[in-house]
């Protein structure tokens, strides 16, 4: 995987697409055209092979299919080859002094959508997510906690601090989980209203034992600070999970 991640990133059209998508995510084929001096054809083609690299997802929205950073990979490419020990937490208020400086055109639209493929099967997946002994092996050593029910309140805690809390909003075991999110002791997110965080869990439709893991973090009109936080944050917990899960050992292990 970490060659057709490289062959994707070494053509410089398509590095300008991924640069179009982090400067502004959720953009239609007509949108990621313009800038570059390419045929529709041609773009779509670049944006296949970085989707096929898992640099991209898409999601349909209406009668229009939008197009993603999917931070994940080029996650795990900065923990295997760049700094594995770098702390996570520090990691994410950067990325909220940036996100907080920069203009950012807020919708209804998701805004960030990451995605792993994972050697284990969805129930395994589930597990993981909802065991707080799991979760705090992957989740910035915090353990989630929750009666797992439609419309109970779950919170993560890391020790005796808890990190964030929220509510279960819809919930189908083993594939899909739907959170209410709100960051309770990390600075610069007091104010923030409540967010939303959902996770889509699907075998993968031609590789058996593998499951694709889909997290959206959206409704953050009213949480610029948490959705900074989150953007750098969810894909680390994503190749943590897939470290735990297909090795039992933890990404700095």
């Amino acid at each position: 995987m970490n060659n057709d991640i490289f062959k994707a990133l070494a053509d410089p059209s398509r590095r300008t697409l991924l640069d179009q998508l982090h400067a502004s995510d959720g953009r239609s084929l007509s949108e990621l055209c313009a800038p570059l001096d390419l045929s529709r054809f041609g773009v779509m083609k670049h944006l296949n092979i970085l989707e096929e690299a898992g640099l991209i997802t898409t999601r349909k929205v209406g009668r229009e299919k939008l197009h993603y950073l999917n931070a994940v990979p080029i996650r795990q490419i900065y923990d295997r080859w760049v700094s594995k020990y770098a702390e996570p937490w520090a990691i994410g208020l950067t990325a909220l002094q940036n996100e907080l400086e920069r203009e950012t055109h807020m919708d209804n639209k998701p805004r960030h959508v990451n995605r792993i493929a994972i050697k284990a099967r969805p129930e395994q997946v589930w597990e993981a997510l909802t065991d707080p002994a799991k979760t705090s092996k992957f989740w910035f050593d915090c353990a989630i906690r929750s009666a797992w029910e439609a419309e109970s309140p779950f919170e993560l805690w890391n020790g005796e601090e808890k990190k964030a809390e929220g509510t279960i909003l819809a919930i189908d075991p083993p594939r899909r989980l739907v959170l209410s999110w709100r960051f309770v002791s990390l600075p610069g997110t007091e104010n923030d209203a409540p967010s939303r965080m959902t996770w889509e869990i699907d075998p993968h439709a031609e590789l058996p034992g593998v499951t694709l893991v889909t997290v959206v973090h959206d409704e953050f009109e009213r949480a610029a600070a948490t959705a900074g936080i989150l953007e750098n944050g969810v894909p680390i917990v994503l190749s943590g999970m897939k470290t735990f899960l297909e090795t039992g050992t933890t990404l700095g292990g």
